[in-house]
């Protein structure tokens, strides 16, 4: 099977200091795969070379067998790769359907002209983005809130809406930064269930950073393990687990 995204030896240096050492990863079309460590271990650092925030000090990253690294964000999102982020970005004071639409915007089907004459094409494709702005609230239970501003929503709602904005730009990788960070363990536990909707109704590539180890043991398939920059184990669940490295570093830290 070809793989849909390969990172190879991928390494970055903030003022000298070694953040993410020698990071290896591929991810095949539909797999969901989490990324846990301790804070600091350079794991947004991973989704920020991935994503085109960061340019690597070395390595490569390939996207389809086309290197991606050192592309600018807007590229690598046009390319098929979406992401959220461990601090929200959305436009708090628009509409929460209007974040939405944003996103969509970007694969807009018409020119200058038809915005500027309200035209028949203008018309088409704005219903057809409305229609899919709102398909995605119905997926999150947030349509009720379409046109109370992005920033007075809740926090755990707030995430929700990040998520479907990424959604809008129709990646084949969505980057998950602690997607149930703020949520409440009711909230928590419907994540689990959209996630795996989201990987079938959208044939999604799910690569995704998150600090409750219900969450991720529950969603992923595969877990790769950072500490100090450095990769420290790769499996199962179960094998994660069981790994004594990174119940010292990691897991023993939640109990």
């Amino acid at each position: 099977m070809f793989p849909l995204l390969e990172i190879r030896n991928l390494t970055h240096y903030f003022a000298g200091l070694k953040a993410v050492s020698n990071f290896n990863l591929t991810l095949y079309s539909k797999e969901i795969v989490g990324l846990i460590g301790p804070n600091g271990a350079g794991k947004t650092t991973v989704f920020n070379l991935i994503s085109g925030l960061h340019k690597p000090s070395f390595g490569e990253i390939y996207f389809k067998g086309e290197p991606i690294h050192g592309k600018r964000p807007y590229h690598i999102t046009e390319k098929g790769i979406a992401r959220t982020f461990q601090n929200i970005r959305l436009f708090s004071d628009m509409s929460v359907i209007e974040n939405i639409k944003v996103a969509y915007h970007y694969k807009r089907k018409y020119g200058i002209f038809s915005a500027f004459m309200a035209d028949k094409q203008f018309q088409r494709h704005e219903s057809e983005i409305e229609d899919m702005a709102n398909n995605l609230l119905d997926m999150f239970n947030l349509r009720e809130f379409a046109e109370k501003k992005a920033g007075s929503l809740p926090y755990g709602q707030q995430r929700r809406l990040e998520i479907i904005r990424a959604l809008a730009t129709e990646p084949e990788i969505l980057l998950l930064d602690e997607p149930a960070a703020g949520m409440n363990p009711v909230e928590a536990d419907q994540l689990l269930h959209t996630i795996h909707d989201l990987r079938d109704r959208f044939n999604l590539t799910i690569f995704l950073i998150e600090h409750q180890m219900k969450v991720v043991m529950g969603v992923c398939e595969r877990i790769k393990v950072m500490d100090f920059g450095e990769t420290i184990a790769e499996g199962t669940p179960e094998q994660i687990q069981k790994d004594k490295k990174v119940i010292e570093a990691y897991l023993g830290e939640e109990g």
